[in-house]
């Protein structure tokens, strides 16, 4: 996975079971947003939004999560990759 630096890091927690349906959305939105899972076990995701993308990303978040279990997660400095 490729990813800009010019991207806005936010995480979110999601039902484990759920982690392939949420990248499967977000892959039909080209450029919107890179998902990488951080622990699979705990339903740990970061997204790294493209520039511009952040109203579209909380659109499809929110959309999601009408369906699945998401939210925010507060990550320290140096847990995630």
């Amino acid at each position: 996975m490729v990813v800009p630096e010019a991207t806005i890091k936010r995480y979110y927690r999601i039902d484990r079971r759920e982690i392939h349906y949420l990248k499967f959305i977000l892959e039909g939105y080209d450029g919107v947003a890179a998902m990488k899972t951080i622990d699979p076990q705990e339903g740990l995701v970061a997204l790294h939004i493209g520039p511009g993308c952040e109203e579209e990303v909380n659109m499809i978040i929110e959309d999601v999560g009408r369906r699945v279990q998401i939210e925010t997660a507060e990550i320290l400095k140096g847990d995630a990759l």
